[in-house]
């Protein structure tokens, strides 16, 4: 790194170390949580906000919500949602450069993925059977996958265009079997698997996932299903690029050629190597990823190892480089959604790189809250 972008660097993380934090949303007595740190809840051009918001303990059925971040306004997208758990609630993201929202539901006892376009709140059911990983927020197409738990049938990669609702086959389960058939058989056995929780890079052209097989098939479970391996795959050349036994916490480099993982590490993405960021201690409970001009990555973390009590967790900023970090806050996360998977604080910045987003579970509730850094 040169001199110049060392400082530039250095005075980014100054900044970060002064921020100012507070709840997205002053009202008491409700959850509000980011679905996960593979995606900002703020939309592209910086005006809405998006989360679950919930009043029951678990977390487990509410409402998809936006709100104006100057105004306060807020638009309720989508009534009685039931979602997975709290972990990820209903995998609400943005799309289309911000023109609509979509997310998964289960409605009688079968997922659908919906989208609903912001300004005029029409709903469309995209496809049923299916949930729905992590596309791009400028991109019009989502990934869908089998429920890990009870796939019915489905079992492959589907990317879904949310314009005009029609999908195809990305990828086969059978082609991931053909590629790694040792692999698959000494983790999987003879049982089948199915694509599960895709996540596309940044343009598009590539995705990572892993497998999945249904253990007792019970949703909410947390014996549901066995999951395994860390998986790339580039969509233009049709090639596996490489395979991972674990899958760690990984979120693509906003230049799609990379990714960080759990715990300091970087992995080429044409080939998989690895690499560690130097310098940094190991953050326990990491869910990590890079600012949107490469410079910083940002993560939640226990903090019993940096001097912490129980139960507390930190936000924390740091150089992709290596070497220097800091512990922007420090939250207490022992009390929130009483779902079987808790929600994490999931921390995700956003695209001017001036805001982190992350949840924070405190006084019986999961509350999504905003760090903002100094000018």
């Amino acid at each position: 790194m040169t001199t110049s972008s060392a400082t530039t660097t250095g005075k980014l993380l100054q900044a970060w170390q002064s921020a100012t934090v507070r709840p997205v949303s002053p009202a008491p007595n409700q959850h509000t949580i980011h679905s996960y740190f593979n995606t900002c809840p703020e939309s592209p051009d910086g005006c809405w906000v998006l989360f679950f918001r919930s009043t029951t303990p678990e977390a487990h059925s509410g409402e998809v919500v936006i709100r104006h971040r100057e105004s306060g306004e807020e638009r309720v997208l989508a009534h009685s949602v039931t979602t997975e758990d709290a972990h990820r609630v209903a995998c609400q993201q943005w799309v289309a450069r911000g023109r609509e929202v979509v997310f998964h539901d289960l409605r009688d006892d079968e997922w659908v993925v919906v989208s609903v376009d912001v300004q005029t709140l029409r709903q469309r059911v995209l496809a049923r059977g299916w949930q729905i990983g992590w596309g791009q927020p400028d991109g019009g197409q989502v990934p869908l996958y089998a429920p890990h738990y009870r796939p019915r049938g489905h079992f492959d990669l589907n990317i879904l265009q949310v314009e005009t609702g029609e999908a195809h086959t990305a990828l086969t389960a059978g082609e991931v079997k053909r590629a790694y058939p040792t692999e698959v058989a000494e983790v999987f056995g003879d049982r089948p698997v199915s694509i599960f929780f895709p996540i596309l890079s940044p343009d598009l052209q590539r995705v990572i996932f892993k497998l999945a097989t249904p253990n007792d098939g019970v949703l909410r479970s947390k014996q549901a299903s066995l999951r395994d391996f860390l998986i790339g795959y580039d969509f233009a050349s049709r090639r596996f690029l490489f395979r991972h036994k674990d899958w760690g916490h990984p979120a693509w480099a906003p230049d799609s050629r990379s990714l960080i993982n759990a715990y300091n590490i970087l992995i080429e993405a044409e080939t998989g190597a690895i690499r560690d960021i130097p310098g940094l201690p190991r953050f326990p409970g990491t869910h990590p990823s890079i600012s949107p001009d490469g410079k910083l990555f940002i993560t939640d973390t226990f903090t019993r190892s940096f001097g912490g009590p129980p139960g507390e967790w930190g936000l924390v900023v740091g150089d992709i480089n290596g070497g220097a970090y800091h512990i922007i806050h420090r939250f207490d996360h022992l009390q929130g959604a009483s779902s079987p998977r808790i929600p994490h604080p999931h921390p995700a910045m956003t695209r001017d790189g001036k805001r982190i987003y992350f949840n924070v579970s405190t006084q019986g509730w999961t509350r999504l809250h905003v760090a903002e850094r100094q000018a």
